[in-house]
């Protein structure tokens, strides 16, 4: 099964991440947290801040597309996820959402954008379904001022992470035997070993 890497080119007319969705099922397999309410506060406005945290892109975790023609992997490196996200704030795209990649929604604003950059001293760290991600995530913070989805598809339990909806380039696919070099994190290894255990048993 071949594992192909996604970067950004230059040259591309259209190129980098359009929008963020919110999702049932996101693809990098990480929930975000609904934040409803902080222990710290800042005067009563801070009630209900309706905000939802999570990973946005996970480098070198291998993402598996279903087509017509072939399954195979994904991912992304650490480098262009750093560039996805600049470029996404770059361009302007804050306020562009969407659930499940399907219906445009309105009222929905990524008010805050970082790359985790310290295995312990990260904000990400202080969330129970984000403090293990690895090194080189891009998190994102989205503010829901739209007060039927938050009651219907936040507070109902029904979407559960983010999903990026966007436009890269296919890098040559990397040879077999340098497939160990490009994962880091021990969540990636772990899904190559599986990845291998199905090749091996030729179930593809």
């Amino acid at each position: 099964m071949r594992i192909i890497e996604l970067i950004l080119d230059e040259d591309l007319e259209f190129n980098g991440v359009d929008a963020i969705s919110i999702v049932e099922n996101p693809a990098i397999q990480s929930n975000f947290v609904a934040l409803k309410d902080q222990s710290v506060r800042l005067a009563e406005v801070n009630k209900d801040k309706r905000i939802l945290l999570g990973a946005v892109l996970i480098p070198n975790k291998p993402i598996l597309r279903n087509t017509d023609s072939e399954d195979y992997y994904i991912y992304f490196s650490k480098e262009t996820v750093q560039k996805a996200s600049q470029m996404y704030l770059r361009s302007g795209n804050q306020n562009n959402t969407s659930l499940e990649h399907q219906y445009k929604l309105n009222g929905l604003t990524l008010v805050e954008s970082w790359i985790v950059d310290n295995e312990i001293y990260d904000k990400s760290r202080m969330y129970e379904n984000t403090k293990n991600v690895p090194v080189g995530t891009w998190m994102g913070a989205v503010k829901v001022n739209d007060e039927k989805v938050w009651d219907t598809y936040v507070k109902e339990g029904i979407v559960h992470g983010f999903s990026i909806e966007g436009y890269f380039a296919d890098k040559a696919e990397r040879p077999k035997e340098s497939i160990d070099e490009m994962l880091e994190d021990t969540q990636a290894k772990e899904t190559l070993s599986e990845i291998e255990k199905i090749i091996a048993r030729g179930l593809f």
